[in-house]
């Protein structure tokens, strides 16, 4: 996964300042069928039943691991093929934090559940 510019600069600031940041408190996984770039732009599903899901992590040396399985409701129409993925500091709107294309792109029609087993989803520092 790759840090969002937004983040970079928090973090930036948290390392290397005394500026007063402010950490997320909580991380949504939003999926998205084009790159949502470290700019955060790109296409996130809209509509038909998608809502970003919470996820949790737990950290293991320099990398951080989604701690239970994440399940998207049921798509009530297709919602296309999604490629990327991208953690969020909030359910709706809020800030892009990670995002990254998926190993194989996951066609989603409707009625299908799109699911990530539990640490299938990383976000490593190198």
């Amino acid at each position: 996964m790759s840090f969002s510019n937004t983040f970079e600069t928090t973090t930036l600031k948290w390392v290397f300042t005394t500026d007063a940041v402010t950490r997320p408190t909580a991380w949504y996984l939003g999926l998205f069928t084009s790159d949502p770039t470290d700019a955060g732009t790109g296409s996130e599903i809209v509509g038909n039943g998608y809502t970003r899901k919470a996820v949790t992590f737990s950290v293991t040396g320099d990398t951080a691991t989604n701690t239970a399985a994440i399940e998207f409701d049921a798509a009530t129409a297709a919602w296309g093929t999604v490629s990327h993925v991208g953690v969020f500091d909030a359910s709706t709107a809020g800030n892009l934090i990670a995002h990254s294309a998926l190993t194989t792109s996951k066609s989603v029609s409707t009625g299908d559940i799109l699911r990530v087993p539990a640490g299938d989803l990383d976000i490593t520092l190198d």
